[in-house]
């Protein structure tokens, strides 16, 4: 599957089940007891370099690698940590625009395995996976050493243990409904949570967001003096033109404008995502009239940026793109790039989600634009029957347009042949297919089609 060696791998795989015999990222107790109990040991790692700290719902990890490859251009040495991994857990954590190698994610836990069970004998409730390799990420950084880590938020904000990083940017993308079990299905309270990472005297930048979500995050602001600026107000996309193989962007950014700016990314949401890496990059070395970045060095970070298994093509004839779209909004963004930049004769959606997520508001989403859908499962334990996926799709999709195949596999494949079948059973040319509905189903198809982890 990778260019990794084999033993490399072996010793790899023997940590994450070492990792998953902790607490799994859908289990949480709220507190920074035990982060900070670690951090503390280690010598508190995350305060040995500036953070840039993103948070909300959706485009975080697309607004964090943006953000990484900005500051890499400009010349900074990085550390990313973004979550959850579509194929390695070396994706997590990456140093210099790349994740760290399996040698060394390996090595990393060995250096703080022994303080694990000190923090763990402290409390009645042991380190959880998240917050040990959120340890893992801290200590790494500070070891390279970076010059910034890009940080992204785990779930919530408050409580996510990497809140005990004291970002000088806050960064806020969209809010929606997502997580309801553990951060309730107010969006009011879920904004409350994802404020907490803005800290007194930071700067915030905040994507559009509904009324009630964005009184909450302004609020906060105010509360802890940070200042504010918001996409569609001090910053944002002037203009957006749909290229081949991305778009060409004209930006506003807190400093000035830049034009001309190639994103390899489809999407009007992708667009939203560069303007809030510009406005977080530009607050960071202090945004003002005389402090614009070079745009030559913008146009060529945006040029080089990638997210992969966010509308990723994987194959061409016909066309097969994988995105990691899990929750309706998500999905939303996902039809409305599938609808105004690819103009597929016949689209066809594997779609594959986890027990816990809102099947039928993505499935809801998706309809509009697809003209048929097979209904699989991913590689997790988590992962909803198939079965009970059609069942939930039959009020949306009807019969006649959904197809069961429970293996990820077979889905594709058979998503391909209906792609290119037209309506009296030859092949035609035109169709595509897209793979959605998790990160985990993004993560096997990129697997299935050879993709390298990045």
């Amino acid at each position: 599957m990778t260019g990794f060696e084999t033993g490399a791998l072996e010793e790899l795989r023997q940590v994450e089940s070492e990792l998953n015999t902790r607490w799994p990222e859908t289990k949480i107790e709220p507190s920074l007891d035990r982060i900070r109990a670690l951090a503390d040991i280690l010598g508190d790692p995350q305060a040995s370099y500036p953070v840039v700290h993103i948070g909300g719902t959706n485009g975080k990890t697309s607004t964090s690698r943006m953000v990484d490859a900005l500051l890499t251009r400009i010349g900074l040495r990085t550390g990313r940590y973004t979550s959850p991994h579509l194929q390695l857990a070396t994706e997590r954590i990456s140093v210099d625009g790349a994740p760290i190698s399996p040698e060394r994610y390996v090595e990393i836990y060995r250096d703080i395995e022994p303080y694990l069970s000190i923090v763990d004998a402290r409390g009645d409730v042991p380190m959880s996976k998240f917050e040990v390799l959120t340890g893992m990420a801290f200590a790494a950084f500070a070891d390279a050493p970076v010059d910034v880590g890009v940080i992204e938020v785990g779930m919530g904000g408050s409580w996510d243990a990497t809140n005990i990083a004291d970002g000088r940017v806050a960064v806020i993308t969209p809010i929606g409904l997502d997580h309801v079990e553990y951060l309730g299905g107010d969006l009011a309270g879920i904004a409350q949570e994802k404020a907490g990472i803005i800290k007194p005297g930071a700067v915030a930048l905040l994507a559009k967001q509904e009324p009630a979500a964005e009184q909450v995050l302004l609020r906060r602001c105010a509360e802890v003096d940070a200042t504010v600026a918001r996409l569609g107000s001090e910053f944002g996309v002037i203009q957006r033109d749909v290229a081949v193989g991305g778009q060409v962007l004209r930006l506003q950014g807190l400093a000035g404008e830049y034009d001309e700016v190639f994103l390899p990314l489809h999407g009007a949401h992708q667009a939203a995502n560069a303007a809030l890496a510009l406005a977080a990059v530009e607050a960071f070395f202090g945004a003002g009239p005389d402090r614009q970045l070079d745009v030559e060095a913008v146009r060529e970070a945006f040029a080089t940026a990638t997210s992969p298994g966010r509308l990723e093509r994987v194959r061409t004839a016909p066309t097969v793109l994988v995105d990691a779209a899990h929750n309706p909004h998500g999905a939303e963004a996902l039809a409305k790039a599938l609808d105004e930049e690819f103009g597929f004769r016949k689209l066809v959606a594997v779609v594959g989600v986890m027990q816990e997520k809102d099947a039928v508001g993505i499935l809801s989403a998706l309809e509009p634009v697809v003209q048929e859908v097979v209904l699989t499962a991913n590689s997790s334990p988590r992962a909803m029957d198939p079965d009970l996926l059609a069942g939930v799709a039959i009020p949306i999709f009807g019969e006649d347009r959904m197809v069961v195949q429970p293996h990820l596999d077979d889905a594709i494949e058979e998503a391909v042949r209906l792609a290119e079948e037209s309506d009296d059973g030859d092949i035609v040319s035109g169709g595509g297919v897209v793979v959605t509905g998790s990160v985990v189903t993004a993560g096997d198809a990129r697997a299935l089609f050879g993709k390298e982890p990045s």
